[in-house]
C-alpha cells in the first residue's frame, strides 16, 4: 500500500458500522409508530366508554317506554247484513225452438225477429193445398157415411137388417171420423204456431225455402221468465230460504243494481260439487238480457242497528280475531277478543265486549301488546 491510503480492514468496519446505525434508525422509528398506535387505540375505547355512559345517565339516552303512534276511530251503529256473493250468466226459463212439423214450402212469413208473439200466433204458413184436398175428401166421405148410418139405424130399429149389417156402418162411420181429424191436423202442421208467449230472436226461414220435418224455423224466448242460477256450497243452505232478497248487479250497465227473491232450492245436494242450485227470480226490468253476465248476492240476514267494527281495526292471531282498544287514559291499549255475529265487506258485528263510542285502533296495531302504550298519530306523547 501506499502513504496516506486506508487500510482494507479499516473501510469493512466503517461500512459495517454504518449499516448498523442505519437499522436501529429504522427500529427506533418502528417503536415509535407502533406505541402511536396503541395510545390512539386506548383513546377510542375511553371515547366509546364515555358515550355509552352518556346514553345511560343523559338526555341523549333513548327511552325505555316509547309511545306508539297509532290512529284510532270510534264505534258507531248502522244497518249491517250478510250476503252470499256469487257471478252467473242470466237465463231465460222460457226458451224454445219452433220446428216445422211437416215437410213443406214456406208460402207466408208472419213475424220478424225482435217481433213480440203471443202463444198460439201463427208465425209462418207452409204450402197446404194437398192437405185442403185430402181434408173436404174426407169430409165428404164422412157425410155420405152419416147418412147412411142413419138410414141402417132405422132399418135395425124396425128390425128389417141383421145386427151386423148395422154395425159394419157404425164402424164405418167411426174410421171416416178418426180420418178427418187425421187430414185436420195435417193441414194443422202447414199453419205454424208459437208454443209460448215471447219474443222472436231469431228467425231461420225464408219465403220459398223448403223445409224438413223437425227442421229448427224460430227461437222464442220469454223476457218475462229471466232466472239467474247459483250454485252454493252445502254448508250455507241452512242460511238460505224461499223469496230471500237478492240484489243483481250487471257490470255492462255501468254496475246498475237490480232486485230480485229466491224462486226456489234444488231438493237435492249435487254429490260432486257438493252444492246446491238456487233459481233467483228476476223481474222484467229493462236493460236486463239472457246470456248477460252478472254478479249476483244473496241476503242472508239483516240487523239495522247494528255496532259496526271496521274490519281495517281487526287483528288475526291464528283462528281469532282481536281489537285494540283506547283504554280511557288515552295513552294505553288493552287487547279485545272479538266473535263475529255478521260481517260485510267493511264491517264486523260483534257478538258483545263492545259498546258504541269505544275508540278502537284502526291503524299502527302491528306489533301492540295488552297495555301498550300509545299516542294518537299527530299528537305529542
Amino acid at each position: 500500500m501506499g502513504k496516506g491510503g486506508g487500510s482494507p480492514i479499516e473501510e469493512d468496519d466503517v461500512r459495517s458500522a454504518c449499516w448498523l446505525g442505519l437499522l436501529a434508525a429504522v427500529c427506533l422509528a418502528a417503536a415509535g409508530c407502533s406505541g402511536g398506535n396503541a395510545e390512539a387505540r386506548d383513546t377510542d375505547a375511553a371515547g366509546a366508554r364515555e358515550e355509552a355512559k352518556k346514553g345511560e345517565d343523559g338526555k341523549d339516552a333513548k327511552p325505555k317506554d316509547e309511545a306508539v303512534p297509532v290512529e284510532v276511530a270510534p264505534l258507531a251503529r248502522g244497518p249491517i247484513e250478510a250476503v252470499l256473493r256469487y257471478s252467473t250468466h242470466l237465463e231465460a226459463e222460457e226458451e224454445v225452438q219452433v220446428l216445422a212439423q211437416a215437410s213443406r214450402q214456406v208460402r207466408q212469413l208472419f213475424v220478424e225477429e225482435g217481433r213480440r208473439v203471443g202463444r198460439g200466433q201463427v208465425l209462418v204458413r207452409l204450402q197446404d193445398e194437398e192437405q185442403r184436398t185430402a181434408l173436404a175428401k174426407v169430409q165428404s166421405q164422412l157425410a155420405k157415411a152419416e147418412r147412411e148410418h142413419e138410414r141402417q139405424k132405422k132399418l135395425f130399429a124396425l128390425q128389417l137388417i141383421p145386427e151386423q149389417a148395422f154395425n159394419e156402418t157404425a164402424y164405418e162411420l167411426e174410421q171416416l171420423q178418426l180420418a178427418r181429424e187425421e187430414a185436420r191436423r195435417q193441414l194443422g202442421y202447414t199453419e205454424v204456431r208459437a208454443p209460448i208467449s215471447g219474443t222472436v230472436t231469431r228467425r231461420l226461414v225464408g219465403v220459398g225455402d223448403f223445409v224438413n220435418l223437425n227442421q229448427p224455423l224460430f227461437e222464442l224466448v220469454d223476457f218475462d221468465s229471466i232466472v239467474a242460477r247459483v250454485h252454493v256450497p252445502e254448508k250455507e243452505l241452512g242460511r238460505l230460504a224461499a223469496n230471500q232478497a237478492v240484489r243483481i248487479v250487471a257490470p255492462a250497465l255501468g254496475g246498475r243494481e237490480f232486485a230480485g227473491r229466491v224462486e226456489r232450492l234444488s231438493p237435492v245436494v249435487d254429490p260432486q260439487s257438493g252444492t246446491v242450485k238456487v233459481t233467483v227470480d228476476v223481474p222484467p226490468q229493462e236493460g236486463l238480457r239472457p246470456g248477460m253476465y252478472v254478479d249476483v248476492a244473496l241476503v242472508t240476514a239483516v240487523h239495522p242497528d247494528a255496532l259496526l267494527v271496521p274490519k281495517r281495526a281487526l287483528v288475526y292471531d291464528h283462528d281469532q280475531l282481536f281489537v285494540y282498544r283506547l283504554r280511557p287514559d288515552g295513552r294505553h291499549v288493552e287487547r279485545v277478543r272479538l266473535v263475529a255475529k255478521l260481517e260485510d265487506r267493511a264491517n264486523v258485528e260483534p257478538a258483545g265486549g263492545l259498546a258504541a263510542g269505544d275508540r278502537l285502533v284502526v291503524a299502527g296495531q302491528a306489533g301492540l301488546k295488552q297495555g301498550a302504550k300509545v299516542r294518537l298519530a299527530g299528537k305529542g306523547a
